[in-house]
């Protein structure tokens, strides 16, 4: 069963997110253990493959066998740890929410809001998931996501995420999107009345405008274009309520 999410922005702008379901999750997180073992593997030869030469430099080093071999077991400790931690961590910092199953399945973490995921959240879901492992082989996340209306783990709840399904940005009008783009120079002196914030939320709107419902979508076009036409230059009043939006949001830089 598909289930959605409305998120409501502080400009009281309403999205809305199709969840990702329990399947697209398991076989994400298939494809990023896959990985990870792969690494694992990879690191674990080459580790193999350089033992005499370790073992010769611990030997000139004076350094006895069983400290080496504790040594070398700490360290292979801190690898798995770091690899089946870290990995989720560091994708979903670099990639705004994916990991590589998370990115081939097209779904992505965002926060309850519906904003970018930050570092913090990332590492208390992930921190959680470490838990949810070693508790029954995640029996625990599939129990959660089963009786969540919003399909969230035990990770979600701490870390205050929604996983959803990404949609990239849609051109519904090529002939809209050239137009939109023709003339980027003289953009620069005909946006020097809006501020930043204005800026900000032109571009919130465009980033998420495919997740509305069409009629929202035409409302907040409308109520935002309404409060910065009369600060932009008289090239761009004559656009349309969309056009003149995302003739703002294409601008360089």
């Amino acid at each position: 069963m598909e289930r959605s999410v409305t998120v409501r922005t502080p400009e009281a702008i309403a999205f809305y997110y199709e969840l990702a379901g329990l399947g697209s999750r398991f076989l994400a997180l298939c494809v990023d253990t896959v990985v990870q073992v792969a690494v694992l593997i990879a690191l674990l030869t080459l580790g193999v493959a350089s033992t005499r030469g370790v073992t010769a430099t611990a030997s000139s080093l004076h350094i006895s066998q069983r400290t080496l071999g504790s040594t070398l077991a700490a360290a292979i400790v801190l690898t798995i740890f770091v690899l089946f931690y870290g990995y989720f961590i560091v994708f979903e910092k670099m990639w705004n929410g994916q990991t590589p199953g998370k990115r081939l399945l097209g779904i992505r973490v965002v926060r309850d809001g519906g904003y970018p995921v930050e570092l913090g959240a990332s590492i208390i879901r992930n921190l959680i998931r470490l838990l949810e492992f070693a508790f029954g082989f995640y029996c625990l996340s599939v129990i959660s996501m089963v009786l969540s209306s919003e399909n969230k783990r035990l990770g979600d709840y701490a870390a205050g995420t929604i996983v959803v399904r990404d949609r990239g940005f849609e051109v519904r009008d090529f002939r809209t999107w050239r137009r939109a783009l023709a003339g980027d120079h003289l953009l620069g002196a005909g946006l020097a009345g809006l501020s930043a914030e204005e800026l900000a939320l032109i571009d919130q709107y465009h980033a998420r405008k495919t997740s509305l419902d069409p009629a929202a979508a035409r409302a907040a076009a409308t109520k935002i274009a309404a409060a910065v036409r009369p600060k932009v230059g008289a090239e761009l009043r004559g656009l349309s309520d969309d056009e003149l939006l995302l003739k703002i949001a294409s601008r360089e830089g």
